[in-house]
């Protein structure tokens, strides 16, 4: 079989057709009808999980909070629920994806293979990648040695892509999840911020364009 996959979902209609489609599409489902916190360790066993938000007895960002407290594992959101806030919400908790209700199976799995193609997010706190330095918990820039003073938007744009290093997060991801989505959430403003980001890190260019989808941390020569 392929990836484990969790899937938690309260409805037995639905539940059923995303285990039937998961596993018809090469991947090895276990579908949990109520939601529970998951024990130390235990989500290490799944490549992904699938996180229905309105579970009985329990609030599937309340599982994902807890999740995220030691783990890394991708996790896509399934809900009704449909508000811009709600989305945010998720996402800045540490959702990687999220769908709304109603949607199309096929979709569905198709997101889970796009998720999986891409690396896990990185949890140290120090991220090096050539001459360049980012400690996530001091919130510090360093290239060659030398710090850079970077705003709190840079900031947390380096470091979303350091955590992904080389691979390309798209500019829509970005703008989702660093970005102030009230004031400044648009790939004009994203594409403003990665120019300055740029400057201030100097000619090493370690911020690469990935036409078409978005931009990666390199360790130089890109555009």
């Amino acid at each position: 079989m392929g990836e484990r996959i969790l899937l938690i979902e309260d409805d037995p209609q639905l539940g059923a057709q995303i285990a039937d489609f998961l596993g018809r599409a090469g991947f090895e489902p276990t579908w949990w009808t109520g939601g529970r916190p998951l024990q130390p360790g235990e989500s290490s066993a799944y490549g992904l999980i699938i996180l229905d938000l309105m579970l009985p007895g329990t609030y599937g960002l309340d599982i994902l909070r807890q999740l995220r407290e030691g783990s890394d594992v991708p996790v896509l959101i399934l809900s009704a629920r449909n508000d811009t806030a709600d989305k945010v919400r998720a996402l800045k908790l540490g959702a990687d994806d999220y769908m709304t209700k109603p949607f199309w199976p096929e979709e569905l799995v198709e997101r889970v293979r796009a998720r999986l193609r891409r690396p896990v997010m990185q949890r140290q706190s120090l991220l090096e990648l050539g001459t360049l330095q980012v400690d996530l918990q001091a919130r510090e820039v360093r290239v060659e040695g030398k710090p850079v003073e970077l705003t709190r938007v840079e900031f947390d744009l380096l470091a979303a892509l350091a955590k992904r290093p080389g691979a390309a997060v798209t500019r829509q991801w970005l703008v989702e999840n660093v970005l102030d989505p009230e004031r400044e959430g648009s790939e004009r403003t994203l594409d403003v911020h990665v120019s300055r980001l740029r400057r201030k890190l100097g000619p090493g260019k370690h911020v690469e364009t990935v036409w078409g989808i978005g931009y990666r941390l390199g360790e130089g020569g890109g555009t």
